[in-house]
C-alpha cells in the first residue's frame, strides 16, 4: 500500500483582483496533456468556487515549472488579468529566485548576457523545451550572487540569488548551466538532456538520485515587486523546505501528492 503525501500551497496575499501564492514542487500549475493530477490552477477554482459562481476567471499571472517552488501571481478575472499580464509585458516587476547550485563559483557577484533559444530551432533535439545558448537566440539577461556555500557528501554546492532582467523560458537554469554551475537536481541542464529523458522513461530511479542528488530542481522563486493602480507591493516566499533541508545536509525524498491550501490570516 502506498502512502500519499499531501502537496501544500499557501495563499499569501489576496484582494478582490489577484492573490498570490506560494507555490510548492512538483506542483504543476496547469493541467498537462498526461494522464490527470492535480495542478495549483485547480486548487485555485476550488477556493474560489464562490467567487467563480459570481463571475471570477482565475487566471496565472506568472508561470512556474512544476520543479520550482515560489510565488505565483493569479488574477481572479479577466479584466486583472489583462491588467497584470501587461506589468509583466512591459518588464515593470522585479523578480529574484534563489537556487542552490553545484559548485562554488568563483565569482560572488557575476551577469550573463549570453542569447537563448529553442534547442530544436538549430537541430533535432528529443526534448522540445530545452534552450541552449546561441548567437541566433534572443536577448536574455540575468544576474547572479553568491549567498552562501556549502558541502555535502555528495560535493560542494551553493546557494545563489538570481535577478533575471528578461523573461525568457528557462532563463536561469540555461545561464547557470553555461556558467559552469548548474541547478543540483536539474534534469534537463545538469548535462544534455540525457536524465530528463530517462525520468520521463522511468521515473526517478535510484540511478537518477545519483546522478542529481535531489529530485527536482532546486529554484524557487523568493521575491515579486510590483506596483498595481498606484499602490506598491512587495511579495517574499522563504526557501522551500525541502531545499533548506537539502542545505541543512538532510536527505530529500520526492514528493507526489494532492493539493490542499490554506491562507493566512
Amino acid at each position: 500500500m502506498s502512502l500519499q503525501v499531501v502537496v501544500n500551497f499557501t495563499v499569501i496575499d489576496e484582494s478582490a483582483d489577484w492573490l498570490v501564492v506560494d507555490k510548492p514542487a512538483p506542483l504543476i500549475v496547469h493541467p498537462a496533456n498526461r494522464k490527470p493530477e492535480p495542478t495549483l490552477l485547480g486548487g485555485i477554482e476550488h477556493l474560489l468556487a464562490y467567487e467563480m459562481e459570481n463571475g471570477a476567471c482565475p487566471a496565472i499571472v506568472n508561470r512556474l515549472d512544476r520543479d520550482t517552488s515560489g510565488l505565483v501571481l493569479v488574477a481572479k478575472h479577466t479584466a486583472a488579468a489583462r491588467e497584470l499580464g501587461m506589468i509583466f509585458e512591459r518588464r515593470e516587476v522585479a523578480k529574484e529566485y534563489l537556487a542552490i547550485v553545484s559548485g562554488w563559483p568563483e565569482q560572488d557577484e557575476w551577469q550573463c548576457a549570453a542569447p537563448i533559444l529553442r534547442a530544436g530551432e538549430i537541430g533535432p533535439s528529443p526534448i522540445w523545451v530545452r534552450q541552449i545558448v546561441h548567437p541566433a537566440g534572443r536577448d536574455c539577461r540575468t544576474r547572479f550572487l553568491v549567498e552562501h556555500r556549502f558541502a555535502r557528501p555528495e560535493g560542494s554546492f551553493s546557494l545563489v540569488r538570481c535577478f533575471p532582467e528578461t523573461g525568457r523560458m528557462h532563463q536561469i537554469r540555461v545561464h547557470l548551466a553555461h556558467a559552469g554551475h548548474p541547478i543540483a537536481g536539474d534534469k534537463l541542464y545538469s548535462g544534455d538532456g540525457a536524465e530528463y529523458v530517462e525520468w520521463m522513461r522511468t521515473g526517478w530511479t535510484p540511478d537518477l538520485a545519483a546522478k542529481l542528488t535531489l529530485p527536482r530542481h532546486a529554484l524557487h522563486a523568493a521575491r515579486l515587486r510590483l506596483e498595481i493602480a498606484g499602490q506598491v507591493f512587495d511579495w517574499h516566499a522563504m526557501l522551500a523546505a525541502d531545499l533548506a533541508d537539502f542545505m541543512a545536509g538532510k536527505a530529500v525524498e520526492p514528493t507526489p501528492g494532492v493539493v490542499i491550501w490554506s491562507r493566512h490570516d
